[in-house]
C-alpha cells in the first residue's frame, strides 16, 4: 500500500492511497524514513470492539475485520500505530512480525499495491503476507482490565514438597522482570506447579500466555487448564484455531502464533523450551521475545534443557530449579537397548526383527497400550504395514490430516499401538503404556529425544514403572548418553529441589 504524509492539527500523518481526496506525493510506507505518530488523544471515544480485536496483537491491514476508515481514524487519533512490516539496513531486509533476517528467505515480485518492485518475507508467509509496502498494525491506548471470579483456581490436586517449592519459586517471579529455569524429569508435574503462579497472575489482573513448540501439547493442556480454572476464560491458539475476537486473560499457544501478538503478556511460559522447532529457529524465539511486555516474568519449562540454556545458568545469567523426581516418587523407567539386526534390510523385504514383533505382539495380545516411535515416515509406513493385520494399530505422524483425532482415540483407549515419528516424543500422556524406538540409531534420534520417549513411560501411580525399549543395529552415543542421563536422575531422587 502507498501513503501520502499529509498536515492534521496535531503534526504530519500518514494517509492510505484509498482514503486520500486530493493529488499528492505517494510513496510505500517502506520508503518512508520516518513514520509519524500522532499523540495519543484521551478524549477520543474509540472503538472497543476495535480495541478488544487488536490490543496485544501485531496484524496486517487484511486480517482485521474492521473498515480502513475506521482503523485510520484510530491511528489518526493515536490510538493505532502503523509499522513498516519489512525493513532495510546494510545488513539487508529484515521482516519486523517474525525477525527473518535470512537472505535466503525474502523474494521479491511486482506488486499492484505499491506499483513497484516489493520485497516479502517467506518465513512467515502462511501467516499472511508481510511486503516491503505493508503495514504491521499495533494497539497503542490503554489496555482492557480482566475480571476473574474467585476463587480463581479450583484444582483439587496436592503438591508434592519438591513440587511446591518450585511453585513457590514460580509465584515469587510473577509482577517481576526476571527469568527462570524449571528444569524437570518427565513426569515431575510441570504443569501442576505452574498454577499457584498463574492463579497469582491473574488474580492481579495480569496476561498470561504459556508457549510451546507442538501443537499435541496445546490439545493436551487446553482440558487441564480449562478444568483448574474454570472461571477463567482459556483461548488456545494453533494451526487453524488462531482466532481471537477479544483478549483473554490465559492463553495457550504454539510458538508459530506468537508471530502475530506484540507486547501482551506480563507472564510467558515456554513449554518444552528444548523442542524442535522453537529451539533451533531464532524467530521463534523473536516470536516469544515480542509478545512479552517489557517488565514480563520469563519461565522455561524443560527436562532436557539445550547447551545454551546450561551456559546461561552456569553463567549465572539464568536461575534454576531442578527437581530430578518424578511427582509420585517412583524412578524414571531405564531403557533397555537391544540390538536388532540390519533393520533397515529388513524393512525393505517387508519384515520386521523377531525380537520386535514378539514385543509388539505380546502387546497387542494383552491389549497393553504402547507407542512405537520409527525414524521417518516411509519407515512407519513400512511398519504399519507389517503389523495392521495383528490387532488394533493405528499410525500417526506431522502431516496426518487426522492426527488429533487418532491421538484422543489413543487416550480414550480405543487404539492399542499407535505408530509414530517423533512428532508425539512430548506432550501426550496416556497412564498405562510401554515405548520402544525402531531404529534408534538412526541420527534423528537425538539423546534428548530418546530421554523425552523413555518420559512417556510410567506417569501414572498406578502404572509407575512400564517398559522402554531402544532397538538397533549399532549401539549409538545419543542411545547410551540418554540411559546414563536417565540413570543419573534417578540417583538425585533422593535430593530435593537444587537451585
Amino acid at each position: 500500500m502507498r501513503f501520502a504524509t499529509i498536515p492534521s492539527k496535531h503534526g504530519p500523518a500518514l494517509c492510505p492511497e484509498p482514503l486520500l481526496d486530493q493529488d499528492t506525493s505517494l510513496l510505500p510506507i517502506s520508503k518512508i524514513d520516518e513514520l509519524p505518530h500522532p499523540p495519543l488523544q484521551p478524549d477520543y471515544h474509540f472503538n472497543r470492539e476495535l480495541q478488544n480485536y487488536l490490543i496485544g496483537r501485531h496484524l496486517l491491514f487484511d486480517e482485521i475485520p474492521f473498515p480502513l476508515e475506521k482503523m485510520h481514524d484510530h491511528y489518526l487519533h493515536g490510538f493505532i500505530r502503523y509499522e513498516k512490516g519489512i525493513t532495510k539496513d546494510k545488513h539487508g531486509f529484515s521482516c519486523q512480525r517474525c525477525g527473518n533476517r535470512d537472505k535466503a528467505l525474502f523474494a521479491a515480485f511486482v506488486c499492484y499495491r505499491c506499483k513497484a518492485e516489493c520485497t516479502y518475507c517467506r518465513n512467515c508467509i502462511m501467516m499472511g503476507r508481510v511486503n516491503q509496502c505493508t503495514p504491521l498494525l499495533s494497539w497503542n491506548g490503554l489496555s482492557p482490565s480482566f475480571n476473574v471470579e474467585e476463587p480463581i483456581l479450583r484444582w483439587d490436586g496436592k503438591l508434592s514438597e519438591l513440587q511446591s517449592r518450585a511453585a513457590e519459586k514460580i509465584s515469587d517471579l510473577v509482577g517481576h522482570s526476571a527469568e527462570l529455569l524449571v528444569w524437570a524429569v518427565c513426569g515431575a508435574g510441570k504443569t501442576e506447579i505452574l498454577f499457584p503462579g498463574i492463579e497469582k497472575a491473574l488474580r492481579a489482573g495480569l496476561r498470561v500466555c504459556l508457549a510451546t513448540p507442538r501443537t499435541d501439547v496445546v490439545t493436551e493442556l487446553l482440558p487441564r487448564f480449562e478444568s483448574a480454572f474454570p472461571g477463567v476464560e482459556v483461548q488456545a491458539l494453533y494451526g487453524g484455531h488462531s482466532t481471537i475476537d477479544s483478549p483473554t486473560p490465559l492463553v495457550l499457544s504454539t510458538t508459530h502464533q506468537l508471530f502475530r501478538f506484540k507486547e501482551a503478556f506480563d507472564v510467558m511460559i515456554v513449554d518444552e523450551v528444548d523442542a524442535f522447532p522453537y529451539s533451533y529457529d531464532e524467530t521463534l524465539q523473536f516470536a516469544v521475545e515480542k509478545a512479552c511486555k517489557e517488565e514480563a516474568a520469563r519461565i522455561y519449562l524443560s527436562a532436557t534443557p539445550s547447551e545454551n540454556l546450561l551456559s546461561r545458568v552456569k553463567k549465572k545469567y539464568l536461575d534454576v530449579i531442578h527437581i530430578s523426581k518424578r511427582f509420585h516418587g517412583h524412578p524414571l523407567p531405564v531403557p533397555r537397548v537391544e540390538w536388532c539386526g540390519n533393520w533397515k534390510k529388513g524393512l525393505k523385504k517387508k519384515r520386521l526383527p523377531k525380537v520386535l514383533f514378539d514385543w509388539v505382539k505380546e502387546r497387542l495380545d494383552s491389549d497393553r497400550q504402547c507407542f512405537l516411535f520409527v525414524p521417518t515416515v516411509k519407515h512407519l509406513d513400512d511398519v504399519f504395514d507389517c503389523l495392521k493385520d495383528h490387532g488394533s494399530v493405528d499410525f500417526v505422524h506431522a502431516e496426518d490430516p487426522d492426527r488429533n483425532e487418532k491421538v484422543n482415540r489413543f487416550r480414550k483407549g480405543e487404539i492399542t499401538m499407535l505408530i509414530t515419528t517423533t512428532i508425539l516424543e512430548r506432550g501426550v500422556t496416556v497412564p498405562k503404556i510401554d515405548a520402544a524406538v525402531f531404529g534408534a540409531d538412526h541420527d534423528v534420534f537425538t539423546s534428548n529425544a530418546l530421554v523425552q520417549i523413555a518420559g512417556r513411560v510410567g506417569r501414572s501411580i498406578e502404572d509407575p514403572y512400564g517398559e522402554v525399549v531402544y532397538y538397533h543395529y549399532g549401539k549409538t552415543r545419543a542411545m547410551v548418553s540418554a540411559k546414563q542421563s536417565i540413570e543419573q536422575h534417578n540417583r538425585r531422587t533422593s535430593e530435593k529441589v537444587n537451585t
